[in-house]
C-alpha cells in the first residue's frame, strides 16, 4: 500500500514530490531520476509514469541554485536511462516475437501474429524517423521500443534513431524547465505549464486518429 501512495504522489504532484525528496535525500535525487526514467521507457507495463512533467520539473529543481544540482548531470543521467529502458524494451519484444505467436509477457500481453504483422507496416509507412517522434508522445514511447523489437527493424537502424530520440527530448524538456522555472508566471501557473506540455506531446496522436478516420470514411 505504500508504494501505491508513492506511485500515487509522484503522479498526482510530481514537483512537491520531488522537491520533498531533494530536501530529505539530497543528491540521492539523481538515483530516483533516473530510475523513474528508466522504468517509463523499458517496463511495457509502466507506461503511466511521469515523463515529460518528470523532466520539465527535474529542470526546474535544477534551476534552483538552493538545490545545488547540476542539470547537465541529470540530463546525461536521464539519456542514458532512456537509453537503457529503450533496449530494454526492444529485447524484451525481440524475445517475444522469437518465441513466435502466443507468447505472453507476464502472463498478460499475447503476442499475436496480426502484431507483428500490424508492427512491420507502421514502421515501414512512417518509417525509422517514428521512433523518435514517438519518443514526445506519453505512454506511446513506452510502447514503440517493445513494437520495434516485435517487429523485424535491425538493431543497428533502431538504436541510430533511439539515441537522437533520447537527446533531443531529454534535453529539450529539461533544459526548458531549466530556463523557464524561475519565470514568476510558470511559478504560480506550474500545473498548467506541465499539462500544457502533456497536451502538445498528445497533439500527434490526436491528429493520426482523426485522419485516419476520415480516411476509413
Amino acid at each position: 500500500m505504500e508504494l501505491l501512495a508513492i506511485l500515487k504522489e509522484l503522479l498526482t504532484n510530481t514537483k512537491g514530490f520531488l522537491e520533498a525528496f531533494v530536501s530529505d535525500h539530497g543528491l540521492w535525487i539523481y538515483g530516483l531520476l533516473f530510475l523513474i526514467v528508466f522504468c517509463e521507457t523499458g517496463l511495457v507495463v509502466l507506461p503511466l509514469l511521469p515523463g515529460d512533467s518528470l523532466l520539465f520539473t527535474a529542470g526546474v529543481l535544477a534551476g534552483n541554485a538552493n538545490n545545488n544540482l547540476d542539470v547537465m548531470l541529470i540530463i546525461v543521467l536521464l539519456i542514458l536511462a532512456a537509453l537503457m529502458g529503450d533496449n530494454t524494451n526492444y529485447f524484451i519484444g525481440k524475445f517475444l516475437a522469437q518465441k513466435g505467436e502466443g507468447a505472453k509477457l507476464f502472463g498478460i500481453f499475447t503476442i499475436k501474429k496480426e502484431y507483428i504483422q500490424k508492427t512491420e507496416s507502421f514502421y515501414e509507412k512512417h518509417g525509422s524517423v517514428a521512433i523518435i517522434i514517438a519518443r514526445f508522445v506519453p505512454i506511446v514511447r513506452t510502447f514503440a521500443p517493445f513494437v520495434a523489437g516485435v517487429g523485424s527493424m535491425k538493431y543497428s537502424k533502431y538504436i541510430t534513431y533511439c539515441v537522437i530520440g533520447a537527446i533531443l527530448w531529454v534535453s529539450s524538456i529539461t533544459l526548458a524547465g531549466y530556463f523557464l522555472g524561475n519565470i514568476e508566471w510558470v511559478q504560480k501557473n506550474f500545473e498548467k505549464v506541465v499539462l500544457g506540455i502533456v497536451f502538445a506531446s498528445v497533439l500527434p496522436v490526436v491528429f493520426q486518429v482523426i485522419k485516419h478516420q476520415f480516411a476509413k470514411k
